[in-house]
C-alpha cells in the first residue's frame, strides 16, 4: 500500500493506493493555517487513521507547496508561509517513525499523470497547474526531475516570454519580481485582465463562459490568455522538448485551450514540426495526492 499526502494551503488530503493504483481510501481535513506543529499533527493523524482503518502499513509520500532546500534541509518557496524555514523533512519522518519522501506538489501532479494518467507511457512529461497560482513539474522516465536546487519546473516564476505592448514590466508577483508567467496565467491574472479591459470582477471560469457565449470583451481576454500560454509553453518545449504537456488546476477545464494553444505556439518553437501534445489531466484534483503516493514507485 502507498499513502500519499497532499499538503495544501486550505486542506490536507490523504489517499491510499493499492498495487495497481486502485484507491483504497481517501480522506481530507482542513489545514491548520499558520500553525506548523498542528499541521504536522494533522498529517500524522491522517496517516495513522488510514492505516488503522485498512489494517495495513504503507509507504508515505508528501506533496508540498514549495520544496525542501538541498542546502539547508528547510522548506523554501512556499506560499503556505508558515512552512518556510521549517525542517519538515526531518520532523515528519521522526513523528511517524519511518522514512518519508517529499516533492513539490506540481512535481507530484506531473508524476501522477505520467504514471497512470493522461501522459501514461510518455518518456518526458511537463505538468502544469494553472489555478490560483501557476506551477510546473518535470518527469523523465517516470522519475521526478527535482534539479540541483530543487526548483526544476518552476516555470511560473520566469518572465513571460516575448512580451507584447503593455506586458512589460508586468504585474507584481508575490515572489517579489514583476511580470512572472504566474501573474498572467493564474486565475487572478485572467480576472485582472478582464477587469482592466472594462469588465466586472469575475472569476476565470465565468469569463471563459462569457467568451463561449460570444461576449466580445471576454473573447478578447481569452485570446490574450491563449497567446500568453502559447508563448510560455513554447519556451518549455524549446528547453526540454516534452512528449506531452498536461494541464491541471481550475483553468485546465477551459476546453478551448487544447485546440487554440498548440496552434499558436508554433510561431515560437524552434522546430519545423511540433509533435508535443497538450492534454487535460486524467485524474483532475486527485493528481497531486496520487503523485505523492507514487513517489515510492519511481524507478
Amino acid at each position: 500500500m502507498r499513502i500519499g499526502i497532499d499538503l495544501g494551503g486550505t486542506k490536507i488530503e490523504a489517499i491510499a493506493l493499492g498495487e495497481r493504483g486502485d484507491v483504497l481510501l481517501r480522506r481530507r481535513v482542513a489545514t491548520p493555517r499558520e500553525n506548523y506543529e498542528a499541521t504536522l499533527g494533522a498529517m500524522a493523524t491522517l496517516v495513522r487513521e488510514t492505516e488503522a482503518e485498512l489494517g495495513l502499513v504503507g509507504t508515505v509520500g508528501v506533496g508540498i507547496p514549495g520544496t525542501i532546500s538541498s542546502a539547508s534541509g528547510l522548506v523554501k518557496n512556499s506560499n503556505s508561509t508558515w512552512l518556510i524555514g521549517r525542517p519538515l523533512a526531518d520532523d515528519f519522518p521522526r513523528m511517524l517513525g519511518r522514512p518519508v519522501r517529499f516533492a513539490n506538489d506540481a512535481n507530484c501532479f506531473a508524476l501522477s499523470e505520467a504514471t497512470d494518467g493522461a501522459a501514461a507511457g510518455a518518456d518526458v512529461v511537463f505538468g502544469v497547474i494553472v489555478g490560483t497560482g501557476t506551477g510546473g513539474g518535470i518527469v523523465v522516465g517516470r522519475r521526478v526531475l527535482g534539479g540541483r536546487n530543487g526548483i526544476a519546473g518552476e516555470w511560473g516564476h520566469n518572465p513571460l516570454p516575448s512580451p507584447r505592448e503593455g506586458e512589460w514590466p508586468g504585474p507584481p508577483c508575490y515572489c517579489g519580481k514583476r511580470g512572472c508567467i504566474e501573474t498572467f496565467l493564474s486565475g487572478p491574472g485572467v480576472s485582472r485582465d478582464y477587469a482592466a479591459s472594462g469588465g466586472p470582477s469575475l472569476g476565470a471560469r465565468d469569463i471563459a463562459g462569457r467568451a463561449a457565449a460570444g461576449e466580445a470583451l471576454a473573447l478578447a481576454t481569452m485570446a490574450r490568455y491563449e497567446d500568453r500560454m502559447a508563448r510560455a509553453l513554447a519556451s518549455v518545449i524549446n528547453v526540454i522538448d516534452p512528449d506531452v504537456i498536461v494541464l491541471g488546476g481550475g483553468l485546465s477545464n477551459i476546453d478551448r485551450l487544447y485546440g487554440s494553444v498548440p496552434g499558436l505556439w508554433t510561431s515560437f518553437v524552434f522546430s519545423d514540426r511540433i509533435d508535443t501534445t497538450l492534454v487535460r489531466a486524467a485524474h483532475g484534483d486527485s493528481s497531486g495526492v496520487r503523485g505523492a503516493a507514487w513517489l515510492w514507485d519511481e524507478p
